[in-house]
């Protein structure tokens, strides 16, 4: 688990705060990023785009950075209800209702995510 700095950058469009480096993040590997003042997020790398959710499961306490990761597809670690990691939405049974996700852009080798309430 990484702790990230608080410091963003404030633009009209939100508050961009330095995740972690894409370096972190490969395509069967999630990474839970904890950033100071918000819940955890999980950044997933699908092909050669990042994509960042909430990481907690909205059926339980499961952390979705240490679910196994197939095609953009997360499973949870406690049910096996699974999500997709470029909308959030819930894919498979037990999990019904979608996960919040995240703005990002990558500069340079860095991730960045927009820290406005998750949508």
């Amino acid at each position: 688990m990484q702790t990230a700095a608080s410091e963003g950058s404030e633009t009209e469009a939100g508050r961009w705060v330095r995740a972690c480096s894409t370096a972190d993040v490969s395509e069967d590997l999630a990474k839970k990023v904890d950033i100071e003042g918000s819940p955890s997020i999980a950044i997933f790398k699908v092909g050669d785009q990042f994509h960042a959710i909430a990481d907690l499961c909205t059926h339980g306490a499961a952390s979705l950075s240490e679910g196994i990761v197939e095609n953009g597809i997360v499973e949870c670690p406690f049910h096996s209800g699974t999500f997709d990691v470029r909308t959030g939405k819930a894919l498979t049974f037990p999990c019904t209702e979608a996960v919040g996700t995240y703005p990002v852009r990558v500069e340079g080798d860095e991730i960045l995510v927009r820290l406005d309430p998750p949508v």
